[in-house]
């Protein structure tokens, strides 16, 4: 199983600190966010490559940062230097599909998330359904899930749809970025993208996907640290105790 990291992102909520920093590389209680999510996902035995999508304005600093961890990871750099020449997760996962030749499962994951359970109950509950699984938990204000992923699912779990940003959620099913794609069903990016799958949120693909294969939803089973500007990066830094389940 291969695991890609989403790192091409440029943070600009997070300016000055990511101006020419890496989001995912600021450190949360003595290590990078980065370093929290590979060192939990080492302990599970299942990833047999590590593979961090990079833009080029940060692709020196993620292979500094290679350069630390006693594991095979590659970084590769699809090519763009700004916000707004930027690919999109969905383009970035076929970047790296494409141009590694990767014929295997993959674990998809935004590097920007710090988490206090492990990851490896997900890599379990999706290699028990054999099909492709995101992850789930509830959410109770419109607003948020408005900016989010909505997931409807059947009584087995089953991904019935997904909403990306909707003005109206169908339901109270937050999806984050964690993704298990199936090595039939990652070959399908390409197809999806010419289908008219939306290219930026990583989401998209998942609500393309869902219609053409099958996918589960594992409820989440703590809780998620997501940081997307300053304030939420000081209370992360104050408040996470570190990966505890």
């Amino acid at each position: 199983m291969k695991c890609l990291l989403l790192a091409a992102g440029y943070a600009t909520r997070l300016y000055p600190l990511t101006e020419n920093f890496p989001k995912s590389l600021l450190e949360v209680k003595g290590k990078t966010i980065l370093d929290w999510l590979v060192d939990d996902l080492d302990k599970c035995g299942k990833i047999d490559e590590y593979i961090v999508i990079s833009n080029h304005k940060f692709y020196n600093s993620f292979l500094d940062w290679a350069k630390t961890k006693d594991l095979s990871v590659k970084v590769i750099d699809d090519g763009t230097s700004s916000n707004e020449t930027r690919l999109g997760a969905v383009k970035d996962v076929e970047f790296a599909i494409s141009s590694l030749g990767i014929d295997d499962d993959v674990l998809v994951l935004a590097s920007d998330n710090v988490l206090d359970f492990s990851l490896c109950s997900f890599i379990n509950y999706a290699e028990d359904k054999k099909a492709s699984c995101v992850m789930r938990y509830y959410e109770g204000e419109t607003k948020k899930l408005s900016k989010s992923g909505v997931l409807t699912i059947d009584d087995n779990d089953k991904v019935i749809s997904m909403q990306e940003k909707p003005e109206k959620p169908e339901t109270n099913w937050c999806c984050p970025p964690f993704y298990f794609f199936t090595r039939d069903d990652a070959k399908k990016i390409p197809l999806a993208i010419e289908s008219g799958c939306k290219t930026d949120a990583p989401g998209s693909f998942i609500s393309w996907l869902c219609k053409n294969s099958t996918v589960y939803a594992m409820q989440m089973p703590g809780s998620r640290y997501d940081i997307g500007n300053l304030e939420s990066y000081e209370k992360v830094k104050a408040e996470y105790s570190g990966i505890t389940k």
